[in-house]
């Protein structure tokens, strides 16, 4: 059932088997998978998961490489609500145990949000990133772009920018050192831009000058092209460089703030988790970007349906298995 502030009331007493947060590639799988286990399942998603803003899907096995992300979500979506699962567009504040059940608190609506409190036995984080983009003044210059040849994962894109003219737009001189000497496997035709945000030391700049590698330090005032696609970007001091891709390794902002409140191991941002998705405790799984991995849609999909039957082992080991009562009420053997 789709949930509302109309409808919450009706939804505020029960006890789900698991609350899913996040309903993209990953929430969605697991969801499903909950469903057809026949467990109850209550996703909430805040909305426009890392996978909406991708403009083509070029590596998901079995879909034409031009389908959006939008459009897989929205699928994975009605599979889901064909099976009776839950779903809530809301913004999760904060997770609270309270023992044998998980107080899930949200906040529902950006105008005249209302509270309220959701509870399940089980826990599945599938909230994602979302990827820093260059700070300009208009930053609807940057999503002109953004999703189309301006990409954000080299792993998912890389081949999209063989032997192109690619801008490498850094978050740090880590990201340099990380990426860009990876990126050439695909393209050497790069050039680094700091956007004036940090400093490159030595070592750095001769490395790039002996690949042959421009690094730009003035920053950008926009980004050039049409039609969704970058051709360049301008500088402020008005000089233009001419690119014909570009792939931004500025960092990214992980959603799992409402989890503060839970010890749980981490490494770096991401939450560690065994091979079926499990975090340190053992009633809270992590998928898809959030996990420590590869951040990719096939990877968290396939992360849901992990943590998804792993919760309907335990269930199932904690229930036992069920009698055909009608053959106990007579002596059939």
């Amino acid at each position: 059932m789709e949930l509302s502030k109309k409808n919450l009331n009706q939804r505020l007493n029960q006890i789900y088997d698991v609350i899913i947060v996040g309903g993209g590639a990953g929430g969605l799988s697991a969801g499903i998978y909950l469903q057809r286990f026949n467990l109850s399942s209550l996703i909430i998603d805040k909305g426009k998961a890392r996978s909406f803003w991708m403009q083509e899907l070029h590596n998901y096995l079995g879909l034409p490489p031009d389908t959006p992300g939008r459009v897989l979500l929205q699928k994975g979506k009605e599979h889901y609500a064909s099976l009776d699962g839950d779903f809530l567009n809301a913004y999760v504040e904060e997770v609270v145990e309270e023992g044998e059940t998980f107080a899930v608190k949200v906040k529902v609506g950006r105008v005249n949000g209302v509270d309220a409190v959701f509870r399940s036995k089980y826990l599945i984080a599938a909230s994602g990133i979302i990827d820093n983009l260059p700070p300009l003044d208009e930053m609807r210059n940057v999503y002109d772009y953004a999703g189309y040849n301006l990409h954000v994962c080299m792993v998912c894109d890389g081949y999209e920018m063989t032997d192109k003219k690619c801008g490498f737009f850094a978050g740090s001189e880590a990201s340099i050192e990380e990426m860009v000497f990876n990126l050439s496997w695909f393209t050497p035709y790069i050039t680094v831009f700091t956007h004036g945000n940090f400093a490159v030391s030595p070592e750095m700049r001769q490395q790039l000058r002996e690949h042959g590698y421009p690094l730009v330090e003035t920053p950008i005032k926009q980004f050039l092209g049409q039609n969704h696609q970058m051709t360049g970007v301008e500088l402020v001091d008005g000089s233009v460089i001419e690119l014909e891709t570009g792939l931004i390794s500025m960092g990214s902002h992980y959603h799992n703030t409402y989890l503060q409140g839970i010890n749980l191991e981490v490494k770096g941002s991401n939450l560690v988790t065994d091979k079926m998705c499990q975090t340190s405790h053992p009633r809270i799984f992590a998928i898809g970007d959030l996990k420590v991995g590869l951040n990719q849609v096939v990877i968290a999909a396939g992360d849901g349906a992990l943590a998804a039957t792993q919760i309907w082992r335990d269930i199932r080991c904690e229930t036992g298995a069920r009698r055909w009562e009608e053959n106990l009420k007579v002596n059939v053997f």
